[in-house]
């Protein structure tokens, strides 16, 4: 059974739902148009999911 102690599992999880987030708001954007409020939660979540690395790197 592999350790998850030190949060590489979850940071990879985010990590994932960061790109899949990119990948959908830039699909809205394309078939919809922009929306910035979907650009700023995307935003957020990619500088939480550094923020997750670079205190796992810590």
């Amino acid at each position: 059974m592999p350790d998850t102690s030190n949060g590489s599992t979850s940071t990879k999880t985010m990590g994932v739902l960061t790109v899949g987030g990119l990948v959908a708001v830039t699909a809205y954007t394309a078939a919809l148009g922009s929306n910035g409020w979907l650009w700023f939660g995307w935003v957020v979540l990619g500088l939480i999911t550094l923020a997750m690395i670079a205190t796992r790197s810590a």
